[in-house]
């Protein structure tokens, strides 16, 4: 079978939406989870595992995280890692070091936090009173806050917990560097291609480059190691375009025909969220707009991409209220598919949603 933009759709969609399993299971074969605080009518990181993990609610994740073997960190973007993937990244060089003073403040912080075992950013604020800092969009936050955030990334302190959606922090154990960085790096790219392929080689060189965030230790090996990965990798040509794919895979498998199914995604699930990817495989232009000016938004506050079968066909804006889900629906197309399979299929999307947001 060719290998054309159908079976690229197929396979995307296929490997990404694969049958429901635990949520420890989904984690690992997932490797990252991206965060997004914005409820609308669930977090990003819900509406993402919902698809993935038998029976899940909105909050689960939250809930379990202190018993899971997961970390709060950033890989190609914010959010959650099994531990594993963690350990590939630290110890954690950042590329602004800390002057004497900020380094004094942040052993002052780390033994009050081993005293403490977890911290509240506000217990530290109170006791340390270290006052206001500008924020990186020129705002002001707390710089207590920033401290914890920067202790954070750099490794010395791990998400214990959340307490209403606030970071709650303590000591992180310290662990030896890997022995290979070249393999690391590679072990991490390997990572974010499963989550996300097939991709254009844009991607992929997107994806090696967002690295640099989470390993700059390493930012000079990253040309090596993007020409490793391609070709270690499945590629295809199709349209002009350079496609790439764990080895071993097949696009044009017939084990990749989409079921019956409609699906509202997260801005952030791995099947949407590569914005040149969707653009080629759907041929229309999906966007995040809840920090658009409301009157320039097309789409809306929070629109999710409307999955039919393998085909994006439109977006989702939803609210919660009385415990029913309401939806208003847009269509690429201007109206809805006149198959009277669709119908259905939406309505059972919106009861799971409703049961998805019930408390348990």
């Amino acid at each position: 079978m060719p290998i054309d933009l159908p079976a690229l759709r197929r396979h995307a969609v296929a490997r990404s939406l694969f049958p429901p399993i635990s949520l420890p299971q989904a984690l690992r074969r997932l490797g990252f989870v991206q965060a997004d605080p914005i409820r609308a009518p669930a977090r990003a990181q819900d509406l993402t595992l919902r698809h993935r993990v038998r029976d899940y609610r909105a909050g689960d994740l939250e809930q379990r995280f202190p018993r899971l073997a997961l970390e709060e960190d950033f890989f190609v973007n914010y959010g959650f890692v099994p531990r594993h993937v963690h350990a590939l990244m630290h110890p954690r060089q950042a590329r602004e070091p800390w002057d004497r003073a900020q380094r004094e403040r942040a052993r002052q912080v780390l033994a009050f936090v081993h005293e403490r075992g977890s911290v509240h950013p506000r217990e530290v604020e109170a006791f340390f009173q270290h006052g206001k800092a500008l924020n990186w969009f020129g705002g002001t936050a707390n710089a207590s806050t920033q401290l914890l955030d920067a202790m954070h990334y750099r490794g010395l302190l791990r998400v214990a917990r959340r307490e209403g959606g606030t970071r709650c922090y303590a000591p992180r154990p310290p662990h030896d560097a890997p022995a290979d960085p070249e393999a690391a790096l590679d072990a991490l790219i390997d990572i974010a291609v499963a989550k996300y392929a097939p991709l254009p080689k844009a991607t992929l060189s997107y994806l090696v480059s967002r690295l640099a965030v989470a390993v700059p230790q390493w930012r000079d090996r990253r040309p090596a190691a993007f020409a490793r990965v391609r070709a270690r990798l499945a590629q295809g040509l199709v349209d002009g375009v350079a496609w790439y794919w764990p080895a071993g895979e097949n696009p044009a498998s017939s084990r990749h025909a989409p079921d019956d199914a409609v699906r509202l995604l997260a801005p952030f699930d791995p099947v949407v969220w590569d914005r040149l990817r969707f653009e080629l495989l759907w041929g229309w232009a999906y966007r995040f707009e809840a920090y658009t000016p409301a009157p320039k938004r097309k789409l809306g506050y929070y629109a999710l991409p409307l999955l039919w079968r393998d085909q994006v066909i439109g977006w989702g804006n939803l609210a919660q209220r009385e415990g029913r889900v309401h939806a208003q629906i847009g269509y690429v197309a201007g109206r809805a598919p006149r198959d009277a399979g669709y119908r259905r299929a939406l309505d059972d999307e919106l009861a799971r949603l409703e049961t998805f947001l019930q408390p348990r």
